[in-house]
């Protein structure tokens, strides 16, 4: 009889008990372990407490952006898709321009250039819009004319400023995502819906988006969680966020290790929440497909 070799994967007939050990999910038992302790060493190391108390604020700030960003960036990625399927030329080039020209810059160089260029060159021009309303003398609208003629770039706090340049940058993503989403659906529904007597308008709004925006929910998912790590760069902008807070604390505490420990560990609770929460909504589209 030839020998066997003993293993502990999981035959027919084996005892219930044995478990392939290699099967198991190690990264995520390594995360959890790794995760326990430093929540231990939050809860009793003295300055893994105070740098954790430090930086907490910093998870509202960051999530408060993230959240706000990505709204605008899927109303722009919307819109913008809309006009990439469009046969109107001029919605196609201009959406088409943004898109590419967004997609091919740096994040963090559209991020300064947003907040250093953009930015000012529209308040300006507001404010002579402002300026040349004032000068019409129609004391009916003056007062809407006058308080645009007093804005100031100074109005435009950082924060506001790399909330705008992240939703331009995550825009022309999610503009290609849901031109994706409404290519997939078959045209033959666009026809049928035509058929019925519907215009293009109502067919992509009754019709074509109901299904494009279920099957685009999983990568907007995703990218609300890639939206959440980038927000990290408005560090750039000297925005008090997460990684901000982290580079002030060990620029004054010089507790690199505590500081930079807990950044990454509440970085991380916040995305394996979010992963978790956009495999379960995969998981249940699955199911009720």
């Amino acid at each position: 009889m030839s020998s066997i070799a003993p293993s502990r994967a999981r035959v027919p007939g084996a005892p219930s008990g044995i478990v392939n050990v290699s099967r198991l999910p190690w990264w995520g038992i390594i995360i959890v372990a790794a995760g326990l302790a430093l929540t231990y060493a939050i809860l009793a190391t003295p300055t893994y407490h105070e740098t954790f108390n430090y930086l907490v604020d910093g998870v509202a700030v960051t999530l408060r952006i993230a959240f706000s960003a990505y709204i605008l960036a899927t109303i722009i990625g919307l819109v913008t898709g809309l006009a990439r399927t469009s046969k109107n030329q001029v919605l196609f080039t201009i959406s088409t321009l943004y898109v590419e020209t967004a997609r091919g810059i740096p994040l963090i160089v559209l991020m300064l250039y947003v907040a250093y260029i953009i930015i000012p060159a529209v308040v300006t021009m507001v404010k002579g819009i402002g300026t040349w309303g004032v000068g019409l003398g129609q004391a009916s609208i003056e007062p809407i004319f006058a308080s645009l003629a007093t804005l100031s770039i100074r109005q435009v706090n950082t924060e506001m400023r790399g909330i705008i340049a992240l939703a331009i940058g995550y825009g022309a993503f999610e503009a290609e995502i849901f031109r994706a989403g409404i290519q997939s659906i078959s045209r033959g529904q666009m026809e049928a819906a035509r058929s019925l007597g519907m215009t293009y308008a109502q067919a992509m709004r009754f019709v074509i988006l109901p299904q494009a925006i279920r099957r685009v929910l999983p990568p907007l998912g995703n990218d609300f969680i890639a939206c959440l790590k980038d927000s990290s760069l408005l560090t750039v902008l000297a925005v008090n966020e997460l990684t901000q807070l982290g580079r002030l604390r060990r620029a004054s505490t010089f507790r690199v290790i505590e500081t930079f420990n807990v950044v990454t560990y509440l970085y991380l609770a916040m995305t394996m929440v979010l992963s978790a929460v956009v495999r379960f909504i995969e998981e249940r589209m699955r199911i009720e497909e």
